[in-house]
């Protein structure tokens, strides 16, 4: 089933699931908000952040997709500047949502996206050695600074190696070798090969709620020499390097005629949902537009040819899981 914003991944294979369809808990999502939107909601949460009456981004957001019954075609930015105001003004989402059919509903699925992007985070300051804090996007462009790229909207596109499937992350093309960036903190749930992806790397958020998946890695050398299964690794890490790996049963094939790096967000409401045939995907063009705000900048090491952050990071996620 393909729904306009969001996608379930119908797969009746061995490893299908059907253990939580009587559990109350999300099962399908729709994730639609334009990149316009995305923007100017953030922008107003950063603003607000120092003032007494703060805005909250996600709460806007659903405002918006409730509104709309989640097609963000019918965005206009005065919608949004007219509930920011009232914000602003004094009222209480609570009460400027209560007759909102399905506010609930888009508020805990763009939670569930979005909860780790805007924050409070730490940068060290490599002239005085020194940590310097700051709000704002914690979350990282998939794809180093500096490094070009390009990119369309493809999700739900066919795709035939292996059966008919809809594509379900987002394509990024890049030179073979580009660094790829770690979105958001987590922990290092499988790296290895897999006959349609070839060398991924999936990584999970600390809430569980976001799973981001990394596909079409190197031949030969995908992954950075620093990182294994279990590994701890933070928004803005080097995970691994672009290449057109996959579409073989045999290891370390390049079968994928491109170049690129294929990213992918599954949310999981249920640990059931994490591999069943009601995978919950996003289209991530919008997102990965406005990640393009912030790439995170590497240096090469010449001996071992490994690309590191430049600067290191840090934010409250990691302090308690590490």
């Amino acid at each position: 089933m393909v729904g306009v914003f969001g996608l379930i991944f119908l797969n009746k294979g061995k490893n299908s699931v059907y253990a939580h369809e009587n559990k109350n808990f999300i099962k399908y999502a729709e994730f639609g908000p334009s990149y316009e939107a995305l923007e100017k909601a953030m922008k107003e949460d950063i603003k607000s952040h120092s003032n007494e009456i703060k805005i909250n981004w996600i709460d806007v957001l659903a405002y918006l997709g409730a509104k709309y019954g989640g097609n963000f075609k019918k965005y206009k930015e005065k919608d949004l500047t007219d509930i920011t105001e009232k914000i602003k003004s004094g009222a209480n989402i609570n009460d400027l949502t209560k007759n909102l059919k399905n506010y609930g509903y888009y508020h805990e699925v763009y939670e569930a996206v979005l909860k780790e992007f805007l924050g409070t985070y730490k940068i060290k300051n490599k002239n005085t050695d020194s940590w310097e804090e700051a709000y704002g996007l914690k979350a990282f462009s998939p794809i180093a600074k500096t490094f070009p790229f390009s990119h369309f909207s493809d999700f739900g596109a066919s795709r035939s190696y292996g059966y008919a499937r809809p594509h379900l992350g987002h394509d990024m093309m890049a030179a073979t070798g580009t660094p790829v960036i770690a979105v958001e903190s987590g922990t290092v749930e499988i790296m290895g090969w897999n006959k349609y992806g070839g060398w991924r790397i999936g990584i999970r958020s600390f809430d569980k709620k976001r799973y981001y998946y990394y596909a079409h890695l190197r031949q030969n050398r995908p992954y950075h020499a620093d990182i294994k299964e279990g590994s701890t690794i933070k928004a803005g890490d080097v995970i691994g390097y672009v290449g057109r790996t996959g579409y073989s049963t045999k290891e370390n094939v390049n079968n994928i005629n491109e170049s690129h790096l294929h990213w992918g967000m599954e949310l999981i409401f249920d640990e059931s949902q994490k591999e069943c045939d009601n995978e919950i995907w996003i289209d991530l063009y919008a997102i990965t537009k406005l990640l393009e705000k912030n790439k995170c900048a590497v240096v090469r090491n010449s001996e071992t040819k490994e690309f590191y952050r430049e600067l290191d990071f840090s934010e409250e996620n990691l302090e308690k899981n590490n």
